[in-house]
């Protein structure tokens, strides 16, 4: 394995009612809150095409993740077996990235409304991607 190591770069913040991890649902679509998502100002740029009712997928750097776990009870039920995080969505991981889809509810500046986004409160975002439709739509 290489020794390799990456600089990656904050591109925005999630701004959440989500205040710590006890209070995120496992996964987006389990009762996340409406989320922002806080855009540095040299990403102005990239923004543009983003409109409100776009399907995005986020990916993010789950900061308060365990960086040691490499195996976990799934959704941490401790009644199912361990597996491998790699077998789960878990946040704690070797390389704690967050990788939510999302719908954009409202584009304000450099401001993306977001649902489905479970991310706690000054989340680090990574990059923003669309998703896309069927290859004859693309």
């Amino acid at each position: 394995m290489s020794d390799a190591t990456f600089d990656v770069c904050p591109i925005g913040r999630v701004e959440s009612p989500l205040l710590d991890r006890a209070a995120a649902p496992k996964q987006g679509d389990e009762g996340a809150p409406e989320t922002t998502i806080v855009f540095d100002d040299a990403m102005r740029g990239g923004l543009r095409g983003i409109d409100a009712g776009a399907q995005l997928l986020v990916l993010t750097w789950l900061d308060q993740g365990d960086r040691t776990v490499l195996a976990v009870h799934p959704r941490g039920d401790t009644s199912r077996p361990e597996v491998g995080v790699f077998s789960t969505r878990s946040p704690d991981r070797p390389n704690p990235i967050g990788l939510h889809r999302v719908t954009v509810l409202a584009v304000d500046d450099l401001r993306l409304r977001v649902s489905d986004l479970e991310a706690i409160d000054g989340t680090p975002v990574l990059d923003v991607k669309p998703v896309l439709g069927q290859i004859g739509d693309r």
